[in-house]
């Protein structure tokens, strides 16, 4: 059972951002740092990937455990209104699984960095570093 009004909760939800959040935030000083450059949300591309490095063709989706439904313990879904969060996470999948798709066919090469990834953040940046400088 939520704890809160279901008007609050609506209004906590409101505020949850899409872009610019702390993991991405993370991940971009990150790569920054390693001199790597890299253009954000490119409308152009399926999925509209949070940093793309046009000249390498790779991108990189940081993806948040919930909304993304990772199997691990910060994706667990709330206890209330357990269908409508399920079926929301199951479009995202999809929409994440069909952007994936399209990336590769269009001879792109896609990196997924989750959320609970960056708790290693020298692990994150080593997958990264080899993700970028390998010529495949």
């Amino acid at each position: 059972m939520d704890t809160v009004p279901k008007r609050v909760r609506s209004e906590i939800m409101r505020r949850v951002r899409s872009i610019d959040t702390k993991p991405e935030m993370m991940i971009r000083r990150m790569i920054h740092q390693m001199g790597f450059r890299y253009r954000l949300h490119d409308e152009k591309l399926p999925g509209k990937p949070d940093l793309v490095f046009s000249s390498r063709h790779k991108v990189i989706f940081v993806h948040g455990c919930f909304w993304h439904g990772h199997a691990c313990e910060a994706a667990k879904l709330p206890s209330s209104n357990v269908e409508y969060w399920r079926r929301k996470r199951e479009r995202n999948v999809a929409r994440d699984r069909q952007s994936l798709r399209s990336i590769g066919e269009a001879g792109w090469n896609a990196l997924v960095v989750w959320e609970c990834d960056l708790r290693k953040p020298e692990r994150v940046r080593r997958r990264i570093l080899t993700f970028l400088t390998r010529t495949k």
